[in-house]
């Protein structure tokens, strides 16, 4: 199982970015999907998890309003389009199977991808 995060860079107060995370070795549509975040100093946290049947969704608190979490089955990948970014959204985001769609934990999650870092200039 492969999970590859992509679409991270330096972005200013603002900005917009689009994460995409490619599964290889695994269906994606079978799990929940869901990117987690760490920022420099600090534990990572879960941003937004998509369940299986894409029925239902997480958004940490922070990041709700501003983030959308999608999927392509037919691609077998994950997006995570984020707007008005800030400079507290700056950290490495990793994508990963299977997450908690309720509370947005790791606490079922068996894979996760390498990480893209998003860096959020003012």
């Amino acid at each position: 199982v492969q999970l590859q995060a992509s679409g991270g860079g330096v972005v200013q107060v603002g900005g917009s970015l689009r994460l995409s995370c490619r599964a290889s070795g695994v269906s994606l549509p079978s799990f929940a999907v869901g990117w987690f975040r760490q920022a420099p100093g600090k534990e990572r946290e879960g941003v937004s998890c998509l369940s299986s049947g894409n029925t239902r969704t997480y958004y940490a608190d922070s990041v709700k309003g501003r983030f959308t979490i999608s999927r392509d089955n037919g691609e077998n990948m994950a997006f995570l389009q984020m707007n008005n970014l800030k400079p507290e959204d700056t950290a490495i985001y990793y994508c990963a199977i299977p997450c908690d769609h309720v509370r947005g934990t790791s606490y079922y999650t068996d894979h996760w991808g390498q990480g893209t870092l998003v860096t959020v200039s003012s």
